[in-house]
């Protein structure tokens, strides 16, 4: 269990040592502890637990939910070191926030040594609670003549079991931003057009509705947008429970 009072905040840490996502490491942050205290639950960690690794704890909220377990025993692996004044707050540290470019390989590696009984898997119950790029979780729990089977839900599902527990709401800027800049070739009204292909009839009337009070000019791309912008629209469709494509 850590105090939070005796911390900084994520946020504060965050703006006091300049860190932002980088897009080439698949970095995006979770700053509701609200999210990071769901995530932890759907894992079943609790203080019993002998031992809990996180992979990729970035700037260390899933870290704090997971120590606010009273957890003794665990291990951030964090290549970044830019997330080291953060993390050294925490003591040793947690579970399961996987950057998306090292998903699959990792978790086949995982897999590998659960067949042989080899590191962590030599212990009988290894609970891993992963958090995945919804296509690639998707594909892990895909059933039998599910499209999105493939031979990663082959490989999991036969050595182990395997279910999702939560979807983690697209809350924040940077979701919103790095979806934009993914196509920043396109005209915004391109962009908005692939969004409400995806959204249902209800959104997408949501989402009209308020782009016209934003008064965007839709042939412009998504440099020309500015930060502030970016801002209005992320509330857009956190306040109207738009679900944001991925």
């Amino acid at each position: 269990m850590i105090s939070n009072k005796s911390l900084l905040s994520v946020r504060d840490l965050v703006k006091i040592y300049k860190l932002s996502a980088k897009s080439q490491l698949s970095q995006n942050f979770i700053l509701d502890k609200n999210v990071t205290d769901k995530i932890v639950k759907s894992s079943q960690i609790d203080s019993n637990d002998l031992l809990v690794v996180e992979v990729g704890a970035g700037p260390g909220l899933l870290t704090r939910s997971i120590l606010d377990t009273g957890i003794t025993n665990m291990i951030a692996v964090e290549k970044d070191k830019r997330f080291l004044p953060a993390l050294m707050q925490l003591s040793e540290a947690s579970r399961g926030n996987l950057p998306f470019n090292v998903a699959s390989p990792l978790l086949i590696q995982w897999m590998k040594m659960l067949y042989k009984r080899e590191g962590i898997f030599k212990f009988p119950n290894v609970i891993m609670t992963l958090m995945f790029q919804k296509e690639v979780g998707d594909r892990i729990a895909a059933s039998v003549k599910d499209p999105e089977r493939s031979r990663i839900s082959v490989l999991v599902q036969s050595l182990s079991l395997s279910k999702p527990v939560l979807n983690v709401p697209v809350d924040n800027f940077e979701e919103v931003v790095r979806y934009f800049y993914g196509r920043r070739r396109k005209t915004l009204r391109s962009i908005f057009k692939t969004i409400k292909s995806r959204i249902s009839p209800t959104e997408q009337g949501l989402l009209d509705y308020n782009l016209e009070k934003l008064e965007w000019d839709l042939t412009l791309r998504p440099e020309k947008i500015s930060s502030e912008e970016f801002c209005k629209l992320t509330k857009i469709f956190i306040e109207n429970s738009i679900k944001f494509p991925t």
